[in-house]
Formats: C-alpha cells, structure tokens, sequence
C-alpha cells in the first residue's frame, strides 16, 4: 500500500501534471508545425527550386530492379535500400521552425517576468503606526 500510495502523491504533483499538459499539446503544436512545412512551405521551396519534391529525394545503395519506378515509395516497396536525404531536409526544416517558434515563446514569457515590477510593500497597520507616535514622543 505504501507504494501505491507514493505512486499516487507522485502523479497528482503539479509539475507531473504541468509536463503531461505540456507533451500533449506540444504533440499537437509539432502536427501543427509539420503541416506548415509539408503543406506550405515545401511546396513553396520546391517550386522556387523548379517543382522540386523534397519527398523524393533519395539516393539508391541497392540494385534497383527493372522496371521500378523512380520514386522513393516504389523503391521501399522493391526492397531497395535508399538514402531518403529530402524526408531529411523536410525534418530538419520542421525542427527549424519548431524551434524558432519556441524560442520567441520562451523570449516573450522572460520579457512579461521583468516587466512584472515589485509588489508593493504591505501598508504598516494602524497600531504600529500609534506604537511609533510614542515611542517617538517619549524620546523628546
């Protein structure tokens, strides 16, 4: 029971909660992002590059056999080992701007914590306020 009972005060923590929270919508954000670059920036880049498919770009290091087609899906079909350097461009562009995206995040949350000025100290209550007046008087 002692186990269990640890188990439990260690899941409902705050912070196990918060990174829980925090992987799921970044699981979210990197479909997000994912779709970004494959649905609008690679076709984009890939037609700056005269129709370019980054998705097809491979390097064979096997026999290729006749009559496969050119595209790297036929060739994982055929069994070919293939060096699939554009998914590796694709990816890499998605860490990219995944990782530009957070940077500006963490970058306004350190602005908004130094723009948070100091809490104001506490008034002085009343009766230390009177306590002082003596204290004062009596030193005259």
């Amino acid at each position: 029971m002692g186990m269990m009972q640890e188990f439990r005060e260690f899941a409902v923590k705050g912070n196990v909660i918060d990174l829980a929270v925090g992987v799921i919508i970044g699981g979210a954000f990197g479909k997000i992002v994912g779709s970004l670059v494959d649905d609008v920036i690679m076709p984009v880049v890939g037609s700056l590059f005269g129709n370019l498919d980054f998705t097809n770009l491979y390097l064979p290091l096997g026999n290729v056999p006749e009559g496969t087609a050119q595209t790297l899906a036929a060739m994982k079909e055929a069994g070919v080992p293939t060096l699939a350097y554009g998914s590796f461009i694709t990816v890499a562009i998605n860490f990219i701007i995944l990782a530009f995206i957070i940077f500006l995040m963490v970058k306004q949350v350190n602005r908004l914590k130094r723009e948070t000025p100091p809490a104001a100290p506490p008034a002085t209550p009343e009766d230390v306020l009177l306590l002082r007046e003596i204290r004062d008087s009596l030193q005259k």
